[in-house]
């Protein structure tokens, strides 16, 4: 077994077919410097905890579960790694999907707001994170809209908050819109860009120079946004996110997307590859897909964490039950699979 180099925090599923509650919760994972995994241990059981986020210190583990009506919860990290519950509360809307925490003040680890994205019924909420892992009740922001694609768009669904200078950045997979709100919850919200119809945005990741990259689940293509003065983006173009496609020819479903350096990394569910980009000009749409890692059949990509300088990738393979790790090589992009590890349905990974 390899001397672990790096520690993860997994959040998971449900194992499929039960309920929530029924053993699953958040484990503590190993990685080497070889690209094997070195030991898994369930750090503690809670209900659903399919997104994770550390505070700015280091020191509180941040938890959604996924459940109608949601729950985020608060856990101390001791110094040996050991989880503590310290606090839980309602997320403020169904079926909380992401989670994420940022000083109030950028760049600051005091006056902590905890932002979730509840998908069930597109709310958007805060919550204040003190020091000791105590939380506020949520203040909530409904969304309200829908999309064209009529089985996934009926009704808004809050999907990934991102930290936005004094901001935050909401995507709405049913709205096709991304939404921005006081990064401290102090004022009401507004529309920043407005997407193609039918785009579906799900994750997003902004480069050095403000430009942000959206994927869009249900088009299969990476949205290109530029910012267009204090609080807006204007979309000026998509690029293909993959060549690959499910066995009957239709486009596969991205997840989660990452940058390091000039590549970017987008996990695509149905072909179950993740996808290598590499950014020559974002603002000019040359973006080109430079490699393909086969994760294996079925492995439903829900999720990954990119490590040191990118060099290593740990995906979340949640409709394989395991975890994969992945080495790129950083001048080429192309990747390969260095270990895979037995967990139950994998849905978040978070560097300790």
């Amino acid at each position: 077994m390899s001397i672990p180099t790096a520690a993860l925090w997994i959040g998971t599923y449900p194992a499929t077919g039960t309920a929530p509650g029924t053993g699953e919760g958040v484990w503590s994972v190993g990685l080497g410097a070889d690209g094997r995994f070195a030991g898994a241990e369930l750090a503690v059981r809670v209900a659903a905890p399919s997104f994770l986020a550390l505070d700015p210190a280091g020191r509180t583990l941040l938890a959604v579960t996924e459940t109608e009506p949601g729950t985020l919860s608060s856990f101390r990290v001791s110094d040996d790694g050991a989880l503590a519950l310290a606090a839980s509360v309602a997320s403020g809307g169904t079926s909380p999907c992401h989670v994420v925490a940022a000083g109030t003040t950028p760049g600051s680890t005091t006056g902590t707001a905890a932002w979730v994205a509840n998908y069930g019924d597109g709310v958007a909420a805060v919550a204040t994170l003190g020091a000791d892992g105590a939380l506020g009740e949520a203040l909530t922001y409904p969304h309200a809209g829908s999309g064209p694609v009529t089985d996934r768009q009926q009704g808004p669904h809050a999907h990934f908050v991102h930290p936005w200078g004094d901001r935050v950045l909401v995507s709405d997979l049913g709205t096709d819109e991304l939404r921005t709100y006081p990064l401290d919850g102090s004022g009401s919200g507004a529309v920043a860009a407005v997407l193609p119809p039918g785009t579906g945005p799900r994750h997003l990741v902004e480069l050095a120079d403000g430009t942000v990259l959206v994927a869009g689940e249900l088009d299969c293509r990476l949205h290109v946004l530029v910012p267009a003065g204090p609080g807006r983006l204007e979309h000026v173009g998509s690029v293909a996110i993959t060549a690959r496609t499910l066995p009957d020819g239709s486009a596969g479903y991205p997840s989660h997307v990452t940058v390091a350096g000039d590549l970017v990394h987008v996990g695509v569910r149905g072909p179950d590859v993740l996808a290598v980009l590499r950014v020559e000009d974002a603002r000019g749409l040359r973006i080109e897909n430079v490699a393909d890692v086969d994760l294996g059949s079925g492995a439903w990509p829900r999720h990954h964490a990119v490590l040191g300088g990118g060099e290593t990738v740990v995906v979340a393979a949640q409709g394989a039950d395991a975890l994969v790790a992945v080495r790129l090589d950083l001048a080429s992009g192309v990747g390969e699979v260095t270990d895979r590890l037995a967990l139950p349905a994998p849905a978040c990974v978070l560097e300790a």
